[in-house]
Order: structure tokens, then sequence, then C-alpha cells
């Protein structure tokens, strides 16, 4: 997922302090590939990275297994995700929740699988971005949550079972970040329509236009309230990647740790009220 946001920050982070990267694209003839060209060292290799597609995963995997050979790989970040749109779970059509765990659990679990035959060899890491919607629940991201909610726990399914392979797994649970998965406006006019089409008239009834309008517009608005330095995300996956003792779960940003805090350790009804 190093096409824009997170990923391809990080792949010019890690590139620039010594790393050997591979960066996965979903688009390698694209505007973040190409940056990534520009920018970074001859180290850094890019790889063709649909992770929803099988053969891409198994190509990348051979790929960096000729490169690294016996010495195996140190780390992996499954990054790539996708949002959806953000409305109430009810009005997303079945196709919206498809999408988010085929990219966002079934895609990260296939690059998974696939890599650690690699990782084994060096004891390595596997760092999977999951997100704030991943440990709690939030109002308009039941796809986007359940997904990452699914991939934060496969980590610590694996953060269990690895770790007799000395093994480490941590999950990243970053809260707002202007990262670009919000997706364009041509996306969201795309998936609103697809939204609208699927809605039954009772349903539609119920919610009134007025409340259906104003959920692109809060789409819209999305990104003020989110930072743009996404230097905690990248601070807390290089602890991830190179702490002799990494965390299993890590929750930088504002607000990220608190509002976790505040769902497991007071009552629900204080949680869905704050």
């Amino acid at each position: 997922g190093s096409d824009t946001g997170i990923g391809h920050a990080l792949a010019k982070y890690l590139d620039n302090l010594g790393f050997v990267v591979f960066a996965g694209v979903l688009n390698k003839d694209g505007p973040g590939a190409e940056e990534l060209r520009r920018t970074c060292s001859e180290r850094l290799a890019l790889l063709q990275l649909d992770i929803t597609n099988a053969t891409q995963v198994k190509e990348a995997y051979l790929k960096v297994s000729e490169k690294v050979q016996n010495t195996g790989l140190w780390g992996v970040v499954n990054n790539a995700g996708i949002l959806g749109f953000p409305a109430d779970g009810e009005l997303l059509p079945m196709s919206t929740f498809r999408r988010c765990m085929a990219v966002n659990f079934f895609g990260a679990v296939e690059v998974s699988k696939t890599f650690l035959p690699l990782l084994r060899r060096s004891r390595g890491r596997l760092v999977n971005m999951s997100s704030m919607a991943g440990g709690i629940p939030l109002p308009r991201y039941a796809a986007y949550g359940a997904s990452k909610a699914a991939l934060s726990m496969f980590s610590g399914v694996m953060r269990q079972e690895l770790s007799k392979w000395g093994i480490k797994v941590a999950a990243i649970h970053p809260s707002g970040f202007r990262t670009g998965i919000q997706g364009t406006a041509d996306l969201w006019d795309v998936q609103e329509k697809e939204l609208m089409e699927n809605l039954p008239e009772d349903t539609r009834q119920d919610y009134g236009e007025d409340y259906l309008l104003g959920l692109k517009s809060y789409l819209l608005h999305m990104p003020a309230y989110c930072d743009a330095d996404l230097s905690p995300v990248l601070s807390a996956i290089l602890h991830a990647l190179l702490a002799k003792r990494p965390h299993g779960l890590y929750t930088p940003g504002k607000g990220a740790y608190m509002s976790l805090w505040i769902f497991c350790y007071l009552p629900l009804w204080f949680y869905d009220f704050f």
C-alpha cells in the first residue's frame, strides 16, 4: 500500500534510514510509484501488488525471495486499505462490506500467509495497519471498522501462534490522519450513487432526504479533522519493526488511546454517549 498516504510516507522514511525497501503499489505506473522512483535510493524496489490478486501476491513473493535468498525478510507491513463511503451500516450496500473485507482483511491475510516463510528465516516482524475503528465502534464505519477489527484479531492470534518462531506481530491503531484513504470526489460520487440506488424506499423515507444528503457533506469535511503530520504513525511502525520488545498494539494520534480506554474500562452507555 505504498501508492499514497502512510504506506507512501513509510517507504520514503525507511529508505531514508537505510532499509532495503520493497514497496508494493497498486499501480506501478501511477504517480505514487513514479515519485518513489524519483525520490528514493536505488535500494528501493517497486512491486506491482494488488493484494486482492493472488497471482500478483505470489509474483511479489517470488521477486522478494529471489532478492533476499537465505537471509529472509525482516518485516512485512500490511498497510493497503480502503475506507468505503462512511454511512450508517443499514444504508451501506453489501458490496461495500465485501470490498472492505477483501482489501482490509483477506488481502492482508493472504500477504501475511505468503510471506511468513521469509519472516521465519529472519525471526522478523509482521506489522498490520488496523485503525482506531478496528478497536472501538464508531458510527458510520460499520464496514470499514468490521474489516479492521477482523485484522486486529488476526494480528493478536498471529502474535501468539508465531511467537514460537521468534516472529513478533504488532497491530497499529492510528486515530484520524490525512492519508488519502478518504478517496477522491469522483469515487465518492460513484459510491454515493451506488448507496442511493440500493436503498429500499421505506428506508429512504425513514432516514429522510436531508440526512442522506448530509452524508456526503460529512465526508467532504472529514479531512479537516484529520492530522496531516504522519510522523507519530511512522514512529510507531519503526518501533514495531526494530524494538527488542515491540508492543502488540500501538495507538498513535490524538484520542486513539483515550477512546480505547473509555471503551474498555467505562460503562458502555457512557462510551456510547461520549
